[in-house]
């Protein structure tokens, strides 16, 4: 079994709850799915580091982070380095944020959060305009998409712990440039975002990690895990022994 190294970008904090999750999640993929992470926590300002030898790339929530500029330059080196990669929550946001920047062209795109006085035109990520702050709904998810493969139905619970989204004034022009939004909640609003193409590419508003009572982890995970531990595989065939 080969043993994946997995980046866990964040800014790691007792306090975020979804990062108290992650040792229990990564326990019961290893029990339960004979799959074995070997999991690096990298704080937002050093992860613009290389990251070349991770088998997968994990930007979880807790924003605003310490580095804006770190976090967008691990999921740039994970999506252009054909790593696997989740984003939830604030990892979701800047994914969005790091696509609109470096593949649609739109340098001044912003978060609000990150940058409260920036202008309306540039606003990607925008305060949500109700709170879902320890929300609980439902997603609908594309058929056909990648989440809905590894969800294996149609609508699936969701837990939230944010203020913040995308502002649909520029999702067309992610669009146009390759990116799927593949989930929505009640109301229609964009939840689930991925990149056709890649290997595993994937980012949920909502917080799978926060599902159940943490002794088996959300399919969206286990999928970033299986396609990690694929990637492990690969990279060792071409003599990486790390």
């Amino acid at each position: 079994m080969n043993q994946a190294r997995i980046a866990l970008v964040g800014d790691r904090s007792d306090a975020v709850r979804s990062h108290t999750r992650v040792p229990g999640l990564l326990a019961a993929l290893r029990a339960r799915e004979g799959l074995d992470l070997d999991a690096y926590w990298i704080p937002s300002p050093e992860a613009d580091q290389d990251l070349d030898g991770f088998d997968a790339v994990w930007v979880l929530p807790g924003s605003p982070y310490r580095s804006e500029a770190g976090v967008l330059a691990a999921i740039r080196a994970a999506r252009e380095g054909g790593i696997p990669f989740l984003g939830t929550c604030g990892g979701f946001q800047h994914t969005l944020l790091e696509f609109a920047r470096n593949v649609c062209g739109m340098a001044r795109a912003g978060h609000t959060e990150n940058d409260p006085g920036i202008a309306d035109e540039d606003a990607l990520v925008v305060p949500l305009g109700c709170s879902l702050v320890g929300h609980e709904g439902t997603v609908t998810v594309a058929p056909g998409s990648r989440a809905a493969e590894l969800l294996g139905v149609e609508r699936v619970p969701a837990r939230y712990h944010c203020g913040y989204g995308p502002s649909p004034d520029h999702l067309d022009a992610l669009r146009a440039h390759g990116l799927e939004f593949t989930g929505v909640d009640e109301s229609g609003a964009v939840r689930i975002a991925e990149l056709p193409g890649h290997p595993f590419f994937l980012g949920t508003l909502f917080q799978p990690e926060l599902d159940g009572d943490g002794t088996r982890a959300h399919p969206l995970i286990t999928g970033l895990a299986t396609a990690a531990v694929e990637h492990a595989r690969a990279r060792v065939g071409v003599g990486d022994t790390r």
